[in-house]
């Protein structure tokens, strides 16, 4: 049985494609079977990384042409290492229907290999959490940047809670519970995990005992890239003793990688880093973890836990979604701040960092105003 090894990040930049390719690339060169597939649909752009020529065959044409799986996997020059290509004229993972979520969980499933590599999307929309849950041992990328560790670890809020909501099922007395919970924002921001267990496990036992199971099975890996002073790889720490105390999560460190500039290099010859340059300082980080994947005895989730199932119930508004996602955040921010792992010094910094941001899409905005009246005026006058 193959092992599906999602790589997931909550925050665009922080390595995550450069991780998958190259940990594919790894797998391979030890003889290991390998399946690397694009799943950041919209922007994919992994085909670059290995220097993979895209071709007709893709994810896209799958869902539009319904062709046959098999047709969209690619052979690659690097052994043991086949490719499926994403699409980048899919505009937006919510234009997946559940149907097509559902084929092609299953056709992935099917696949022959040792390990299939998904490099998913960042951010947590509801298909990359999906995604995410099928395996109980997937890979969240971060970097010691203070907007980098608080995505991550909403990243891991957004699975637990995804993996809750998906335990109660809609009808179930849980499921009354927290959709009643949702309704107070306050609440909800101060809704810990441990605390919750607790409350739900006295209107909803039954269902509560399997949440706890799949909590126990729930092991996912954590990587720190970009490290550039050995005190970065505290923030790892940090993330865990957070997800610990407020999410009851345990999470599980596979290692970090250092910022280096070949990987710059590598990328402009469209040559992954092990391939580049194998005994680079980033090179053998990724081998380390390859063989640590290698040793580690692969865990799946109870076989009544099926992601085919996850139905599109539990956000239904665009508004719903917006406030929801403003919350966690909010409460990912005071989880942090409560447990040490965010200084109020960091949340300055943070806070800075946004308002930068948010100036920089005033100014564009502005100019495109401009443009807009501009080009009008113009239209007007002929």
């Amino acid at each position: 049985m193959s092992q599906i090894i999602p790589v997931a990040s909550g925050k665009g930049g922080v390595g995550k494609s450069l991780l998958s390719a190259n940990l594919a690339i790894a797998l391979g060169q030890q003889g290991k079977k390998v399946v690397l597939a694009d799943l950041d649909l919209g922007a994919s752009n992994l085909h670059l990384v290995i220097g993979q020529k895209p071709g007709a065959a893709s994810l896209g044409s799958w869902f539009t042409e319904k062709s046959d799986f098999k047709d969209i996997i690619q052979q690659t020059d690097y052994q043991n290492v086949s490719f499926i290509a994403g699409d980048s004229q899919i505009p937006d993972l919510t234009s997946l229907k559940h149907v097509q979520k559902v084929r092609l969980i299953r056709n992935l499933k099917n696949i022959d290999t040792d390990y299939i590599i998904l490099d998913l999307g960042a951010g947590t929309h509801q298909f990359i959490l999906d995604m995410f849950l099928l395996s109980p041992q997937g890979i969240v990328v971060s970097a010691p940047a203070v907007t980098a560790t608080l995505n991550g670890y909403l990243f891991l809020k957004n699975a637990t809670f995804r993996l809750l909501y998906t335990t109660f099922k809609r009808g179930t007395p849980g499921r009354a519970y927290l959709d009643n919970l949702k309704k107070d924002s306050a609440t909800m921001q101060k809704l810990y995990i441990p605390n919750l267990i607790q409350a739900l496990a006295n209107c909803d036992p039954a269902n509560t005992q399997i949440f706890i199971s799949r909590m126990q099975q729930f092991r996912p890996r954590l990587v720190m890239n970009m490290i550039e002073d050995p005190k970065d790889a505290d923030r790892a720490q940090r993330i865990k003793s957070s997800c610990n105390q407020y999410l009851g999560l345990e999470i599980e460190y596979l290692g970090l990688m250092y910022r280096d500039m070949l990987q710059d290099k590598a990328l402009a010859s469209q040559l992954p880093v092990v391939v580049y340059k194998p005994q680079s300082v980033l090179g053998q980080a990724i081998y380390r973890i390859a063989d640590k994947i290698i040793s580690t005895v692969p865990h799946q989730f109870d076989a009544a836990f099926n992601p085919d199932s996850f139905s599109n119930d539990n956000f239904q508004l665009a508004e719903e979604d917006a406030t929801e996602d403003y919350n966690l955040k909010l409460s990912g921010i005071d989880d942090l701040v409560s447990s040490g792992s965010l200084s109020i010094g960091e949340l300055a910094e943070m806070i800075k960092t946004q308002q930068y941001e948010i100036n920089q899409l005033r100014k564009e905005n502005n100019l495109l105003k401009s443009k807009l009246v501009k080009a009008s005026e113009q239209g007007f006058r002929i």
